[in-house]
């Protein structure tokens, strides 16, 4: 048999086997969970910032219900320094700041306020696309009944863009899931960082080959149970 093709099938068969599992196994179960903590926090508090910097967005804009041009591009100038700006170099930027808020500037802890201050301009721009979506005689309609802004927020916006909130949920949360690979780099821990020292520095390439393998079968779960509850909810589809 050619070598390259061993080469190609040793790590392959190598994860199949009980030695690799009673060696790497509870390593890669932490690592797993260090990357779903990193991942649901960081969530919950991108989406506290993005969530209303992205509703803010609608209502300011020109053919918002509350048009404030400054303030508009104020957000839209922020936002898209946040987008532009590569998650590595972010991550090693704002290193300080990290320190200063969490008290450390490796681990799990190290990374959720990169990943947070890295996602929020992220989801602001898909929760904006997802309420410019919402059909303005519905926003008509309600300011015509007299409903305060906070209102058609609540009762129209939001509820009427909830599909396509979920489906850019899904995104964001893969999005996030693939920058937690990228600071393992810089020691955040997780799969990226088990990728990197086993995968890579000390030359074992079954742990990168499970490794991929994990993360891919977590966007997969996450695609399909966020494309599912956004099915269901969609009026449209029944």
């Amino acid at each position: 048999m050619p070598k390259f093709l061993i080469d190609f099938l040793e790590p392959i068969l190598e994860i199949f086997t009980a030695a690799f599992w009673n060696q790497y196994g509870s390593l890669l179960w932490e690592n797993t969970l260090d990357t779903l903590v990193m991942v649901v926090v960081s969530t919950v508090f991108a989406y506290l910032l993005g969530l209303p910097m992205g509703v803010l967005l609608v209502l300011t804009g020109d053919h918002g219900i509350w048009p404030h041009k400054t303030l508009n591009r104020i957000l839209a100038w922020i936002i898209n320094i946040g987008r532009s700006l590569p998650f590595i170099i972010l991550m090693i930027a704002i290193m300080d700041f990290t320190k200063l808020i969490v008290g450390t500037k490796i681990g799990v802890r190290g990374a959720i306020v990169p990943l947070v201050v890295s996602a929020a301009p992220f989801i602001a721009r898909m929760v904006e696309t997802s309420l410019a979506e919402v059909d303005a005689g519905v926003v008509e309609a309600a300011q015509s009944m007299g409903a305060s802004i906070p209102q058609i927020v609540w009762k129209v916006y939001l509820p009427e863009a909830k599909p396509s909130l979920i489906l850019g949920g899904a995104i964001s949360i893969i999005t996030i899931l693939a920058y937690t690979a990228i600071a393992g780099a810089v020691g955040a821990g997780g799969l990226g960082d088990l990728a990197i020292r086993y995968g890579y520095q000390r030359k074992v390439p079954s742990m990168m080959l499970i490794t991929v393998i994990f993360l891919i079968v977590l966007v997969q779960i996450i695609q399909f149970v966020f494309s599912r509850v956004s099915n269901r909810i969609d009026k449209r589809l029944k």
